[in-house]
């Protein structure tokens, strides 16, 4: 962890998953309540961070969750992902739109790891292609979450959800 105008931004993207999967088991992602929970699942040719499953009123839904980590700011209220060029991140939304098309719900969540970040965009000056191809991810189906985190010296938890500007 680091410190950035006083507050503690988490740089470990190894326990992004970890902070999500807690708030996962524990309920308080509104919209990703209430299933199962599954990490690191294969999806196509990509692994993906969660699969979520539950069954309402006997039929089945699957929820394919995908993280990123974003500690980038690219004005002093945006927060943006990602700080450099991503083709791996590119075929994660690629995966989360074939999801899509089988019918199961699909994804994207930007954990934000600065207080002071107000929204969530893409950084398309960074990375032209993943922003282009969030944009096709979302008009596809794809659900956009952008969640900010508080960070302590010795605990990070997500605490509100953030607009998604494309």
């Amino acid at each position: 962890m680091i410190q950035v105008n006083d507050s503690w931004v988490d740089i470990n993207t190894q326990r992004s998953n970890k902070v999500v999967a807690e708030a996962l088991i524990n309920g308080t992602l509104d919209g990703l309540a209430g299933y199962r929970v599954q990490a690191e699942k294969k999806l196509g040719a990509s692994r993906i961070d969660f699969l979520l499953e539950r069954t309402i009123n006997g039929s089945d839904e699957r929820v394919w969750l995908e993280v990123k980590n974003v500690t980038l700011m690219a004005s002093e209220v945006c927060a943006c992902f990602p700080d450099a060029v991503t083709e791996r991140g590119r075929r994660h939304l690629q995966e989360l739109i074939a999801a899509r098309q089988q019918g199961d719900r699909a994804v994207i969540l930007f954990l934000i790891q600065r207080s002071e970040a107000k929204l969530f965009s893409p950084a398309a000056d960074i990375d032209p292609a993943y922003a282009e191809q969030l944009t096709l991810a979302l008009d596809a189906g794809v659900e956009a979450y952008a969640c900010r985190t508080e960070t302590t010296a010795t605990e990070t938890q997500i605490i509100e959800r953030l607009p998604v500007v494309v």
